[in-house]
């Protein structure tokens, strides 16, 4: 991007993780400051769902230095928002690498500073590998020569923190819990929308450099967190707390009960057994952000139903999930929610796509597995659930906040987006989402059944129901797609 492009005259901000959760959650807000805004990745189609009009993509790994010149060549300020730990255990010094590289490259290109979110814990004590990598890759940055804010944070609360979803599913699935001694340990947790105001705050806070430790205002236990999550999703959860003969049980138990792999719950278990919290207040006397309290993030990170946080939080890291299954179909749990995607391409255009998935339900019934779906609604209808009587308004058309059988349209981004929020009775709340992207032969459909479970009730109906869904899902998107391709006699299925 150059200076000319619009004549923005905004800084030139380089935002790395931008198929992550925070990174992905950033750039819109560093648009928003009128910033011109590059983002890499190591494969851009990763972010074909995302529309940040005016962000220039490069594609490259910041591990190849050619790769992390390009990305920088021009840049004003970073965000380093990389890491490696679900890469194994040799992730530290893969996280060493890549930023002696992006170091160097920063210090070469000129870049007036870097913008760094790392972990929170006291360099005095023993730290585990993930907290020591952490810290070594801000010394590392700051080595180079160029400023470098560096913000350390413990428990992110929000649906793409790991360490966050970790709280969440056992506290979910588990209604009484043994527990291993550091669920004594001590944490400040912080939310994520605090989290963000202090990297965007730093933007353009000039006297900014050093080590910021940032966190809400609640010193607690992970047993407490765990419990003031239960009382804020309404669960009664009992915790009973003794000693675990051998650490690693933990984090294979955490494997066999989460969706978080082995690979990332045993650096992150061992980063439980030490206390994450402030000793140094520098960044609530430097900066503006005045962080929550962690009943209050918890709170606001389930209020997914109300606002485009939803498309956030799930497209913003799903679709590196499962990378190394099918293309063409992802069955998993990720971030405590629940989902099942398919994805086919159409010759049709994105229009087409659109009108057919617009025209489901109401009197022409759904084309795949209609019975089942008239079964579900008799079933909800006399549990004094809405059940399917309430049809649609028009057979074709849609618009936002209207009815659709026991759906309601949620959102609604011709031709690109709809989400249907499911209104039946359900232990948790449900989603049907269909997005279309256009292709080089015309668009690629993407089918997602989101659920969101209410506690073990929540997750023994999703998987009870997993067997109907093998059949019926794939149908859908496939009856999607011959409609709209006889609805375009002008292409053909290649």
């Amino acid at each position: 991007m150059s200076d000319a492009d619009g004549g923005a005259a905004g800084p030139r901000v380089l935002v790395t993780g931008a198929t992550g959760y925070i990174g992905g959650r950033l750039v819109e807000r560093v648009c928003n400051q009128g910033a011109r805004v590059r983002c890499v990745t190591r494969d851009a189609r990763r972010l074909d769902s995302r529309r940040w009009p005016g962000v220039e993509l490069i594609e490259g790994d910041l591990a190849d230095e050619n790769a992390s010149r390009r990305a920088l060549d021009g840049i004003d300020v970073a965000y380093y928002l990389v890491h490696s730990m679900a890469s194994g255990k040799a992730f530290p010094e893969r996280d060493r690498q890549i930023a002696q590289i992006f170091a160097a490259a920063a210090r070469r290109a000129g870049v007036s500073r870097i913008i760094y979110l790392g972990g929170l814990g006291d360099p005095a004590e023993t730290l585990s590998d993930h907290l020591d990598s952490r810290h070594e890759v801000g010394r590392i940055l700051a080595a180079s020569g160029v400023p470098v804010v560096e913000f350390r944070a413990a428990i992110i609360v929000g649906s793409g923190s790991v360490s966050f979803e970790l709280i969440r599913c056992l506290t979910e699935r588990l209604p009484i819990m043994i527990a291993p001694r550091w669920v004594e340990s001590r944490c400040q947790p912080i939310g994520i929308r605090n989290v963000l105001e202090y990297l965007i705050e730093a933007l353009g806070h000039p006297d900014a450099e050093g080590i910021y430790e940032i966190a809400g205002p609640d010193v607690l236990t992970y047993r407490q967190m765990m419990l003031g999550y239960a009382s804020v999703r309404g669960l009664h959860r009992v915790i009973f707390v003794l000693p675990v003969p051998h650490p690693e049980w933990s984090s294979r138990f955490i494997d066999l009960v989460t969706p978080i792999p082995y690979a990332i719950a045993q650096p992150l278990v061992a980063g439980l057994h030490t206390d994450l919290v402030v000793h140094d207040d520098r960044a609530l006397r430097e900066f503006q952000v005045r962080p929550m309290g962690y009943r209050a993030a918890v709170e606001l990170a389930l209020t997914r139903v109300a606002s485009d946080e939803i498309e956030t939080t799930w497209t913003s890291s799903l679709a590196s999930f499962g990378a190394d299954q099918a293309p063409e179909r992802q069955l998993a749990v990720h971030e405590g929610m629940l989902f099942e995607r398919h994805r086919v391409r159409s010759s049709a255009r994105p229009e087409a796509v659109f009108d057919a998935v617009c025209a489901l339900g109401g009197d022409a019934g759904w084309p795949s597995g209609n019975t089942l779906w008239q079964i579900r609604g008799f079933i909800d209808r006399i549990s004094g659930g809405v059940g399917m009587r309430r049809g649609r308004r028009h057979p074709r058309q849609l618009r936002i906040g209207e009815p659709l059988d026991f759906w309601r349209v949620e959102a609604l981004e011709a031709p690109h987006l709809l989400r249907l929020r499911a209104e039946m009775k359900l232990p948790g709340t449900a989603w049907l989402q269909f997005e279309i992207l256009p292709d080089a032969e015309g668009s690629r459909i993407e089918q997602t059944a989101f659920f969101d479970p209410h506690g073990l009730p929540g997750y023994l109906y999703w998987y009870a129901f997993l067997p109907f869904h093998r059949f019926l899902f794939p149908g859908l998107i496939r009856a999607v797609r011959r409609s709209a391709e006889a609805e375009s006699p002008e292409t053909s299925t290649s």
